[in-house]
């Protein structure tokens, strides 16, 4: 057990630190087998999952995009069962992805989103994540999925966690997620131990929901800070992935994997994590920035599971984007908002090598209004079967109200 006490203020040099009742806060598990690690990957601007995973010899498909829109044969063939006689094949840019779909590792999810159109980024985004899917359903739903979900109170001190500069949408009006962008300056408030002093007394003296919030937030950044390596100057220590781990190739997503990698490594009780790879809004010159984004997501997932090695069975990591892109190009040789997206799981414990769910075809009448990949796949029905195999039961009705699971999309071994 856990816990942050008066004891922890003195060694942080805040001697005057008055914490009312924190002293028997515990963060640690109950000593049971801890659950699942679930991992949120955010593909944010709508990945056109047609030029990530494309069903490359669909004769429908081929009629309606130019060459450098689909995947070649450079790509990676996958095997699938979703639309046998169709030849999918990943993008190039990605070979870490197809080795751990060759490994079954990974499975792919197309025709995957929201069953209930929406266009909008900003809409489209919010409605994930509450859990919902339709617009109408906004108004009555006020907190993420994730906050309504029994493992939120589960895990340790840091349980849930946003590698970003503000916590997931998933966790809105859970007071303990907390946000790290970045761990390489320690985890403590911006303004050293002074500011950790005043955020201490100013939340010690406090009562309620907020006060409360703020003693666990400073506690939990406390048990980080302290488990962080640092030099005889106390400067952290950068930090050094195991095995042939390289983030250097995943861009902007190496930072916050990173931060994901250090506090696993941590064993902190961290439970659910969500962090953001954004710039897939192409709808100019789709081809070249589709193809960078590609490699960092391939590069940054690979670095990952290598870095991971260790905690491969325990983990789980979904990557999805609030919708895809249209079935035909524009004029500037991109793609507009459509429907149908992309998901792919990644575990120690997911069947992959694998195309799980259904395929509704690219023919004209059974485009989503004409025009695009309709929705087949519900991402609810992904989730659930994530947070079944995560938490050793299926998720109550409240944490996606108004959904009726379907038959199982089969994404984790028995």
């Amino acid at each position: 057990m856990m816990t942050f006490n008066r004891r922890d203020a003195l060694r942080l040099g805040l001697a005057s630190l008055a914490l009312p009742g924190l002293s028997g806060l515990a963060f640690a598990g109950t000593g049971a087998e801890p659950p699942l690690l679930l991992v949120l990957l955010h593909l944010r601007g709508g990945c056109d999952g047609l030029n990530l995973v494309s069903p490359a010899t669909d004769p429908d498909f081929v009629a309606a995009r130019a060459s450098d829109l689909r995947v070649g044969e450079d790509g990676f063939a996958l095997a699938n069962g979703a639309a046998p006689g169709i030849e999918f094949r990943l993008h190039a840019a990605a070979p870490a992805l197809a080795e751990l779909y060759a490994a079954r590792q990974l499975a792919v999810v197309h025709a995957a989103g929201l069953t209930a159109g929406n266009r909008s980024h900003f809409v489209a985004i919010d409605m994930m994540d509450r859990g919902i899917a339709d617009t109408a359903a906004l108004l009555r739903t006020e907190t993420g999925w994730l906050a309504r979900c029994g493992r939120a109170q589960a895990g340790g001190a840091v349980a849930n966690v946003s590698a970003a500069a503000t916590p997931g949408g998933e966790f809105h009006g859970l007071a303990s997620a907390l946000a790290l962008p970045d761990l390489s300056g320690g985890a403590m408030p911006a303004g050293g131990p002074q500011a950790a002093l005043v955020l201490a007394n100013l939340y010690g003296a406090g009562t309620g929901a907020v006060a409360d919030a703020g003693r666990e937030a400073l506690a939990a950044l406390t048990i980080i800070d302290r488990k962080l390596t640092r030099d005889g100057a106390g400067k952290v220590v950068a930090y050094a992935p195991e095995g042939k781990a390289n983030y250097a190739a995943a861009g902007e997503l190496a930072r916050p994997l990173q931060v994901l990698a250090q506090l696993v490594k941590m064993e902190v009780g961290l439970t659910t994590a969500t962090l953001d790879l954004g710039g897939w809004d192409t709808h100019e010159n789709q081809p070249g920035r589709l193809r960078g984004q590609v490699a960092k997501l391939s590069a940054g997932l690979g670095a990952l599971w290598e870095d991971l090695s260790r905690w491969q069975g325990r983990m789980a990591v979904v990557v999805t984007s609030e919708f895809g892109r249209r079935l035909r190009s524009n004029k500037s040789n991109g793609t507009d908002h459509g429907r149908g997206g992309i998901a792919l799981v990644l575990g120690g414990t997911v069947q992959g090598g694998r195309m799980a769910g259904g395929w509704p075809g690219l023919a004209t009448d059974q485009l989503d209004e004409h025009v695009d990949l309709a929705v087949v796949n519900d991402y609810r029905q992904i989730m659930t079967e994530v947070l079944t195999a995560a938490d050793g039961r299926a998720p109550a009705a409240s944490v996606f109200p108004g959904f009726t699971p379907r038959a199982p999309l089969g994404l984790f071994r028995g």
